[in-house]
């Protein structure tokens, strides 16, 4: 089957189509006409900031696969935006969040460790033909790459397909089923990211300390908040891009260094460029909210990165396209099954420990979104609540490779039974 040329193929002309699709969406949600009040109640605007661009990618508009967009977005955009949320951060009140921000965590990635063989046991009972390929061939050898981007992202899943060694053909296959359905997932959590409340009543959860959070960091907000200058501006954009690019730089030098010298850590991921662009990043956007620098807040720090940040949404959605889960239905129905025992998991612990839907959704997509994703739930909910998702996104680094090894055995034992 040969790939059609999209209607766009300047990324040029991309990037000013979704610039023009996010200022559309955000112009609208802020409108006072009746028709759009409504319709906003109904839909988050940033679901239309991720859908709409999937649905110009589904329809052949333009293409994400093709596209270099998303690589900028990711490797320069998305370390700036880390940069800027966190400057303002309040650490010590994200610390009193408490262990069940943790909890639903590492319920996440149970719920992606064992939900993998079930899921496989599961459709294998109905469709037996899925385990008849041979050698690289394998189903689980796919779905173990599926693993390692579920809990720790890209650099993850690439080492699983490494360990596990799935052929080309069948990973094609699993990132379409990777991208689709974590990405309806996704969707998913900033629909209800908008209704918290509903679900926290049903789980008799008390989200105090994260409304006290959201109201401490507003209240901080405002008193340093005065019309910014474009000196202000400057500031904001160089140190953002300044913090990425010495971030790119440490990441090109200690990441092939700790792959040549020490290959035992790649277990953790740290041989992985991006894992130490997100971390260094982060981490100055942390260190500077100890600092003056943190008085940026007041002139639009986070709001420059919330911008940056939905950049990425945009181009996240061009990754998707909505008419391939026609094309291997039983792949897609595995990844569908997959993630609801991934659901069923988190909201069964959510539910025995109180936990708010924020620890939910962050602690979901932590896992399953990463760095790039976790950071836009979080902000859905309050935009000032961001910090949250980076520090937990973090997270799945650290344990990534491991559960999705683990992930990867167990789906084997299942193939085999």
């Amino acid at each position: 089957m040969t790939e059609q040329t999209p209607l766009l193929t300047n990324d040029a002309t991309v990037l000013g189509l979704l610039m023009l699709t996010l200022a559309f969406v955000f112009s609208t949600s802020a409108s006072k006409a009746p028709f759009w009040q409504k319709f906003y109640r109904y839909i988050p605007s940033v679901l239309l900031c991720y859908f709409i661009p999937a649905v110009f990618n589904s329809l052949g508009i333009i293409s994400g696969e093709s596209s270099g967009l998303y690589k900028v977005a990711s490797r320069y955009l998305l370390p700036t935006s880390l940069v800027l949320l966190t400057l303002g951060i309040d650490f010590k009140g994200i610390l009193k969040l408490g262990p069940k921000a943790l909890i639903m965590f590492l319920a996440g990635s149970l719920g992606i460790i064992v939900g993998g063989p079930l899921a496989l046991l599961t459709i294998s009972a109905i469709y037996p033909e899925i385990l008849g390929g041979v050698g690289p061939d394998e189903i689980w050898r796919g779905l173990a790459t599926i693993a390692g981007s579920w809990i720790g992202g890209g650099a993850n899943q690439t080492a699983m397909l490494e360990v596990f060694g799935a052929s080309p053909t069948l990973f094609s296959q699993m990132i379409a089923v990777d991208v689709l359905v974590a990405n309806v997932w996704m969707a998913v959590l900033l629909y209800w990211a908008a209704k918290p409340g509903k679900i926290d009543k049903i789980f008799k959860a008390d989200a105090s300390a994260i409304t006290e959070l959201q109201e401490k960091v507003e209240k901080y907000r405002a008193s340093i908040m005065k019309l910014p200058t474009l000196a202000d501006s400057m500031k904001i954009v160089g140190i953002g891009f300044a913090i990425t690019g010495l971030s790119h730089l440490i990441a090109d030098y200690v990441a092939p260094f700790i792959g040549e010298n020490y290959p035992a850590l790649s277990a953790y991921s740290l041989d992985s460029t991006f894992f130490w662009i997100v971390v260094v990043s982060t981490t100055g956007g942390l260190v500077l909210s100890f600092t003056k620098t943190r008085k940026l807040e007041g002139v639009g720090a986070s709001r420059m990165g919330s911008l940056l940040l939905y950049v990425l949404v945009a181009t996240i959605g061009m990754q998707m396209d909505l008419g391939a889960i026609f094309d291997n239905p039983v792949f897609f129905l595995i990844g569908i099954t997959w993630m609801l025992f991934h659901i069923m998991i988190m909201l069964l612990v959510a539910f025995l420990i109180k936990a708010p839907f924020f620890y939910v959704a962050v602690g979901s997509q932590a896992n399953v979104g990463g760095a790039a994703s976790a950071p836009i739930v979080a902000s859905a909910f309050n935009p000032s609540l961001a910090p949250v998702g980076v520090l937990m996104a973090v997270l799945g680094y650290a344990v990534g490779t491991y559960g999705a090894y683990i992930c990867g055995l167990l789906m084997q034992l299942a193939h085999g039974m």
